[in-house]
């Protein structure tokens, strides 16, 4: 007779220190013995990750000329080629929602971001959307977590909008109901207090600062005892878990002393880095952490702002990023324009090479997640939205399929893309936004 011994551990264990609990990953322990890893409850759920970029792209460099498998992936598109068989190109969707005729016309900048999720047309002169996809699925997904969802940005809050328009359609992509907004987090020190400690204030995350010590340390002596009980493999995945924590502080201190002690400023955010290339990754890293321990399993992230004048230099284009959307259809300019959104392609190849390459469960974290990336514009200079650039990638725990080029009738409302990812993700709705018909996808 066989006996199996094995330690299991809850899959909701965290690591205890003062001031600080660090869940762990899922790992082969939190499984009972001789049980396939499908039928626990510890199986991977799917997560979902919506990132949202303003201004468009230039869509003749963005659009496969095949349809379905097989296609070749145009030139902004070329950083994805290595993930294939998990990144489906969308095409001929749009977001009527985000245009406006009369009075309300030539505020697009204003509706874009707020449309993204929601496909419902914000009310102007009031605070007034849509729930968006990402919360309704975080109510389905997302109550056991001890975060439902996690929203972060690259860049401040927009203070000054227009157009009649309240900030909040600015600022954010996601709303929990159609009045409340979400805020989006853009520095990484407090993301990442957030999601492993309790410097929920500015006061508590100063005396944080002063300690000068890390999060870890306060949680080893716990941590040590358990890897004694674990099985090799449990222990390396652990020992690999607890390396990227560390390694996510030690880059977020490094951020901090970017910042001369000399330097006379207001009291701002702290820990930013000051390269884009450096602030999103960080951002996309700290995502990759809070899925990988079911912190969360619901993201959004605004790579920019509506408007934004970021300058890219890794792009190789040194023109701010809105201007260079308004590109007047000038072949030259539009291609320039093309070497901006192929950076941010690359940004997301970075993410998506993060999630491949972070085990879970029987598989990796791209397999079990569903990656939302585009806009709801497509020529920024005519601000129109139609047909919309957009990417989704990931494997879905098994529920989506890669590796096509899905063409779509013209005009195809984006919310029916939205309706068939809720679909996917456990959140059955007859209709969504503006939706007419649930996509097959």
């Amino acid at each position: 007779m066989t006996f199996i011994a094995k330690k299991h551990l809850p899959r909701r264990t965290f690591l205890r220190g003062v001031g600080a609990a660090v869940a762990l990953p899922l790992l082969d322990s939190m499984v009972a013995a001789q049980t396939p890893l499908a039928k626990t409850a510890a199986s991977p759920k799917s997560r979902l990750s919506c990132i949202y970029v303003p201004h468009g792209a230039t869509m003749y460099k963005w659009t496969p000329e095949k349809e379905g498998g097989g296609f070749e992936f145009p030139e902004i598109l070329t950083p994805l080629e290595k993930f294939r068989d998990r990144v489906n190109v969308i095409t001929n969707l749009a977001h009527p929602a985000a245009g406006g005729v009369g009075s309300d016309a030539g505020a697009d900048h204003a509706r874009s971001a707020a449309v993204y999720l929601s496909g419902v047309h914000p009310e102007q002169g009031s605070v007034h959307v849509g729930t968006t996809l990402d919360q309704y699925v975080a109510e389905a997904i997302g109550q056991d977590t001890p975060l439902p969802s996690l929203e972060v940005s690259i860049e401040e809050v927009a203070l000054s909008c227009g157009s009649g328009y309240a900030c909040a359609y600015s600022n954010t992509i996601s709303w929990k109901t159609a009045t409340t907004p979400l805020p989006m987090e853009n520095n990484p020190q407090v993301v990442f207090e957030k999601l492993f400690g309790d410097g929920s204030n500015a006061a508590d995350r100063a005396a944080r600062k002063q300690e000068g010590r890390s999060l870890l340390d306060s949680v080893m002596g716990e941590a040590a005892s358990l890897q004694k009980e674990l099985p090799a493999h449990d222990r390396a995945r652990l020992s690999e878990y607890l390396d990227d924590v560390r390694e996510i502080e030690r880059r977020i201190q490094k951020a901090e002393r970017q910042i001369p002690e000399d330097l006379k400023i207001p009291e701002a955010p702290v820990g930013i880095p000051e390269a884009f290339d450096d602030h999103f990754k960080l951002m996309f890293d700290l995502q990759i952490l809070a899925l990988k321990a079911e912190i969360t399993r619901v993201t959004t992230m605004m790579y920019a702002r509506d408007t934004s004048g970021a300058v890219y230099p890794q792009s190789g284009v040194r023109d701010g990023f809105h201007v260079a959307s308004h590109h007047s259809n000038v072949r030259a300019s539009m291609d320039k324009f093309a070497l901006i959104n192929r950076y941010h392609v690359q940004l997301l190849a970075y993410y998506l090479d993060k999630l491949r390459a972070t085990p879970d469960g029987d598989g990796s974290l791209l397999d079990h997640s569903m990656v939302l990336y585009g806009s709801s514009m497509s020529n920024g200079n005519q601000h129109d939205h139609d047909p919309l650039p957009i990417i989704l990638a990931g494997g879905a725990a098994g529920q989506l399929k890669g590796g096509r080029h899905l063409q779509f009738a013209a005009h195809t409302p984006m919310s029916n893309l939205l309706l068939a990812m809720a679909d996917k993700l456990g959140v059955h709705r007859a209709s969504f936004g503006d939706s007419t018909a649930k996509l097959e996808i």
